[in-house]
């Protein structure tokens, strides 16, 4: 295999992961992308990145699509990951959701959840803030990402003690079991009400039969240009219910006069 990627192979891959998954990639990532890929070159005996992409694009099965996503898309989250959005979520979001949904169906998605961090956090907040109700509530919430792998780490639920640290003493107590070698494993009482599923936030149009109360996309649109980011947020509103809020990172931001979503404090809008 030849050590390098040209420039006429770096912009297929370029474009290529842009048009599919929105991720905008800078000629600084030139290197990233031979980093990432080498192995699957040398793996499959393909002499330069021209064979790849060829075979990337020409796959029918769709495993070659699932293994470049995986290589090339950094899955890097904790518990509690930019903590004052879990409170502004128990203290503010599931009081309004307790007080205006009246039959009991909530409707959460976890965009771009990674390996289960976030979305086992959500849960278990929504565990203690509905305990006692009598199984009013539906607090099923939804979790998806373009990486098989990280789904499946996020399915199976295991963690590091060290991983599980920033998290409060009860919850580990209480949501968290012990596995082997020193992991835990997130209980079944969390992990049943939790819908993993491989999803592209590319779609044109999302397959979503209902709206959502809440939606988490945190992290994700750093790697987006302004006009990816702009339709995807579109995409977000639409499928969100009136009064619906959106998280998105501390280091992304909405383009105010692109979006109808209403600015309510550092990255956590409103649909109003």
């Amino acid at each position: 295999m030849e050590s390098f990627i040209s420039d006429g192979e770096f912009k297929l891959i370029k474009t290529y992961i842009k048009e599919k998954y929105g991720i905008n990639l800078g000629e600084e990532k030139k290197s990233l992308i031979y980093s990432r890929l080498r192995s699957v070159l040398a793996e499959k005996g393909f002499q330069n990145f021209t064979e790849y992409y060829d075979y990337l694009i020409s796959d029918t099965t769709g495993q070659a699509a699932i293994v470049f996503i995986d290589r090339m898309t950094t899955n890097h989250t904790f518990f509690m990951r930019e903590v004052e959005h879990f409170y502004y979520f128990r203290d503010v979001v599931l009081p309004y959701i307790k007080k205006t949904v009246k039959n009991g169906d909530i409707r959460i998605w976890c965009a771009g959840c990674s390996s289960g961090e976030e979305s086992y956090t959500l849960q278990m907040f929504m565990n203690d803030f509905f305990r006692g109700e009598g199984g009013k509530w539906d607090t099923e919430l939804l979790a998806t990402d373009i990486s098989t792998t990280v789904l499946t780490k996020a399915m199976r639920g295991v963690y590091t003690s060290d991983q599980i640290k920033p998290l409060d003493e009860l919850w580990k107590k209480n949501y968290f079991k012990k596995y082997d070698d020193g992991n835990v494993i997130v209980r079944d009482e969390i992990k049943k009400k939790i819908t993993y599923r491989k999803f592209n936030l590319m779609e044109n149009r999302f397959p979503f039969k209902k709206k959502f109360h809440v939606i988490f996309c945190r992290n994700v649109m750093i790697y987006f240009d302004n006009e990816t980011r702009d339709a995807l947020v579109n995409r977000f509103y639409e499928a969100s219910e009136d009064g619906a809020y959106l998280f998105i990172g501390h280091s992304e931001s909405l383009n105010n006069t692109g979006t109808r979503y209403q600015y309510v404090q550092p990255a956590v809008y409103r649909k109003i």
